[in-house]
């Protein structure tokens, strides 16, 4: 049986081990226009040991940020920046996806130029509250998508994917998981719509499978990831149908050829059994850990078939050369939730690797 630390051929490329640095907002794009810094260079070239890098969400638009300070790809500006970043991953012999995410409702008009205002499939709220610059505030009622403007969301990810190629990317990830759009069509409680984008199981899943297909078109199936949080109920999403709807979005998906599915597991392991079933290539798993961040022994579900690769998110933040202390059964350093989400919301300063 394979180990995590063994190579894998993923999308046309040799990946070092199985190990992959989760996607985690950060917060960092504090210079004009969004764009990414010199220290976001830094911070992922430390942790190019992971055989596959996945960054923070990245919006596909200026409508599509939900959270201060995060980085865009639909500029000529961010790509440049963004250069930097896959230079840096590149020089240390890593391999970089770029997440692109649009949170739909969940964001803030405060965060927003030119009095935009946050969009979803529905004009449905969500429960709870979004970080600003002025503090916690309210989320407010979405403006409902016209049909014309979903197609041009579509459009936006695809132009996105293609900014990430440019931008030297290896590939990207949507971020179809936790209450963002994608997931935002998905769930009934926050699609309400009676159209062909909403009602049934095959109405809800159909943005996610134009966006998958539209970006798969753009730059290839094999550069594009998926990432899935079935049943999730974070941002407010309630979905009571999901053997339904995610079994016909796989159907939907199967013949892509998608380089990854990137599972955001609950607590029903026999989900993501079934799931694995029915998806064909390969599955990154961030296995269901709460209350603990995802730990050493997660590596067995790389030997027992579980998943083809394990994602580690806050052990990353504070170990970046994680694979390395995995390989020697530590030390590790401790996260520490309450520095990353604390404060100036710039979260840890990194750690230097140990030798």
């Amino acid at each position: 049986m394979p180990t995590a630390f063994d190579s894998y051929e993923l999308g046309g490329k040799r990946l070092a081990n199985r190990i992959v640095m989760a996607p985690m907002t950060r917060s960092r794009a504090y210079g004009p226009g969004a764009g990414a810094t010199e220290l976001m260079a830094t911070y992922y070239a430390q942790r190019a040991g992971a055989g596959l890098i996945v960054t923070e969400g990245t919006q596909p638009s200026v409508v599509g940020q939900g959270y201060p300070d995060t980085p865009g790809l639909h500029s000529a500006e961010q790509v440049a920046a963004w250069r930097k970043v896959t230079d840096a991953v590149h020089g240390a012999g890593g391999v970089i996806f770029a997440q692109i995410m649009h949170t739909g409702r969940i964001g803030h008009p405060s965060l927003l130029p030119d009095g935009l205002h946050p969009v979803a499939p529905s004009a449905v709220p969500a429960k709870g509250q979004i970080y600003t610059h002025e503090g916690p505030k309210d989320f407010v009622t979405p403006r409902e998508l016209t049909e014309a403007e979903i197609g041009r969301t579509v459009d936006d990810f695809a132009a996105a994917a293609r900014n990430a190629i440019a931008a030297g990317f290896d590939g990207v990830e949507l971020h179809g998981a936790n209450g963002y759009l994608i997931q935002q069509f998905l769930a009934p409680n926050s699609n309400r719509r009676t159209d062909a984008w909403g009602g049934s199981a095959e109405g809800r899943i159909r943005f996610a499978a134009e966006v998958a297909t539209a970006v798969a078109g753009a730059i290839g199936g094999q550069r594009v990831g998926l990432r899935l949080s079935p049943g999730n109920p974070y941002n407010d999403i309630a979905e009571d149908d999901v053997e339904e709807t995610y079994g016909a979005l796989m159907a939907r998906l199967v013949p892509l050829d998608l380089a990854y599915l990137h599972l955001v597991e609950g607590a029903d392991r026999d989900l993501t059994r079934r799931l694995r079933k029915d998806w064909p290539g390969a599955l990154i798993l961030n296995p269901f850990t709460h209350p603990a961040p995802t730990g050493p022994d997660a590596l067995d579900l790389v030997e027992d078939g579980t998943a083809d690769m394990i994602a580690f998110g806050s052990m990353f933040l504070a170990n970046p050369d994680l694979p390395a202390r995995l390989a020697v059964g530590g030390p590790y350093n401790t996260p520490d939730p309450a520095a990353f989400f604390g404060g100036d919301h710039r979260g840890y300063t990194d750690y230097p690797a140990l030798t």
